[in-house]
């Protein structure tokens, strides 16, 4: 009961946004196409109306209530709808213990051919 006002308690980092998986991001090429991105990393945080080539993944960690808030933008473009550049940074060690964690819960997608060996 002392500890818990004297913060000496473990605080869990709290992840907000686009939880991006470095495995997916590393697939990213020039040339594919919207829907091929959207599989990879998912629906983006912002799709702004007046800039259809850029797509916005956003993240957020803080630690405790009252601790900073670190934001990580990833931003990608595209030209004639094909993946022309991206730059920005995400959360990649911390979003693959994350989804460890949380695969534990059954709140992540499960792949669907897993067990499927041999049913051919």
């Amino acid at each position: 009961m002392f500890a818990s006002g004297c913060g000496v308690l473990y605080r869990q980092p709290i992840y907000q946004g686009n939880l991006l998986d470095k495995a997916a991001v590393d697939q990213l090429q020039q040339g594919m196409d919207k829907r091929q991105v959207m599989t990879l990393l998912g629906t983006p945080s912002i799709r702004d109306p007046f800039h259809h080539d850029r797509w916005d993944y956003v993240a957020s960690r803080r630690t405790g209530r009252s601790g900073p808030t670190e934001v990580k933008n990833m931003t990608l473009y595209f030209e004639n709808e094909a993946l022309s550049k991206w730059e920005g940074e995400y959360f990649p060690e911390e979003d693959s213990e994350l989804a460890k964690t949380m695969a534990k819960f059954g709140n992540l997608a499960k792949d669907k051919d897993k067990g499927k060996k041999g049913r051919r």
